[in-house]
């Protein structure tokens, strides 16, 4: 079930209910009784395991190459100033 964050219009007040998705939201304050608004937020997401950017999807030219020297750039890679880690370091 997600959870549903409120903000009273009145005084304030700011908390978060579990209710399911056909439940209806809550209209009243609990401090004051006065009117609840239900603000938007970007819903929490949590990716877990192998299998995302930096494991599988990372650009091949920034991958650590066994033919270019290690100190070419800050990542280890061949990519040059496209790397990002090349572009972090001059930022510095």
């Amino acid at each position: 079930m997600p959870l549903y964050p409120y903000r009273c219009t009145v005084c304030g007040h700011h908390f978060e209910k579990i209710q399911s998705f056909s439940a209806e939201p809550e209209t009243e304050c609990p401090k004051c009784h006065g009117v609840l608004e239900r603000p938007l937020t970007a819903p929490g997401l949590q990716f877990k395991g192998a299998g995302w950017y930096v494991n599988d999807y990372a650009s091949k030219s920034c991958a650590p190459s066994s033919s270019a020297p290690k100190a070419e750039t800050p990542c280890g890679g061949s990519c040059g100033a496209a790397c990002p880690a090349a572009a972090a370091a001059k930022a510095d």
